[in-house]
């Protein structure tokens, strides 16, 4: 089990301050959030150039946006993107991919698209441009929503064979298990029969990890990544809390305070008290 902490807010020199105190503190992953008006969340900034600075003043911590949709964003851009924060980390990025979440005001006050229809096939779409983009290989690409031309990215990303690509895997439908397991990790959800989001309990999560080992072909390491919030000052408790979860199968553990986005104490001095890890 790895952890990460999802720094919830702050301005610009908070949140790369935490960024540092987090590794400092022995967190093996911090994150940042890739939004862009969301209301009562307080001030936000762009994910990739939080992440740019953010690799500079780290060392080994993998960093990542939890999550990025890729159906408002060029995906060429979010290929350069990319890449950039890629090399700036020495090749510690990781790619959280999700259809996003439409209180963002950066999804219907622009016009972008909100059909959930829509926005898979765009993501499947940015998906396939984002990996191929990245092989650093002469590529070209025809589908429904983007047409590109042969053209040549460099440099290629420092990982390989890829960044790896966490991608939101809603249980049990299979098209969207089935998307995940292409890539290198997933972030667990659930639908019920109607389609609305439903609890994941342990249990979904070892029903989803024994899918994946029948399924997946490819060799390469997956992630499962799971989310939650835990005592910095009963460690006990924090283990009791996370236990279920790293017997169930998620290989990480994302400290989360979506609750409180402005309570920058509160975040603060949990990322100093350190990851719960399970001895």
């Amino acid at each position: 089990m790895q952890y990460g902490f999802i720094i919830p807010g702050g301005d610009a020199h908070e949140i790369i301050e935490m960024a540092r105190e987090a590794e400092d503190a022995g967190w093996d992953g911090v994150f940042y959030w890739d939004g862009i008006c969301i209301e009562g969340a307080g001030p936000m900034f762009d994910p990739w150039a939080m992440l740019a600075a953010i690799a500079v003043r780290t060392e080994r911590v993998r960093i990542g946006a939890m999550l990025t949709p890729p159906s408002r964003r060029r995906p060429w851009k979010l290929a350069r993107e990319t890449v950039t924060v890629d090399v700036l980390s020495s090749g510690r990025l990781i790619v959280p991919i999700g259809l996003g979440a439409l209180d963002d005001g950066g999804f219907g006050k622009v016009g972008e698209v909100t059909d959930r229809k829509r926005r898979a096939e765009l993501l499947d779409e940015g998906l396939e441009i984002l990996t191929g983009l990245w092989s650093g290989q002469a590529f070209s690409f025809s589908g429904r929503h983007y047409h590109i031309e042969e053209m040549t990215f460099l440099p290629p990303p420092v990982q390989s064979p890829r960044i790896p690509i966490w991608v939101v895997g809603a249980w049990p439908r299979v098209k969207s298990m089935q998307r995940a397991l292409r890539y290198d990790g997933l972030l667990p959800a659930k639908v019920d029969e109607k389609g609305a989001l439903a609890e994941v309990t342990p249990d979904d999560v070892r029903a989803m990890k024994e899918y994946v080992a029948e399924h997946r072909t490819a060799r390469t390491p997956f992630d499962i990544v799971w989310e939650g919030e835990t005592p910095g000052d009963d460690a006990r408790r924090a283990v009791e809390l996370v236990h279920p979860w790293a017997e169930a199968g998620a290989t990480w553990w994302l400290e989360s305070r979506w609750g409180n986005p402005t309570r920058l104490d509160e975040a603060r001095a949990r990322i100093r008290q350190g990851p719960p890890r399970i001895k």
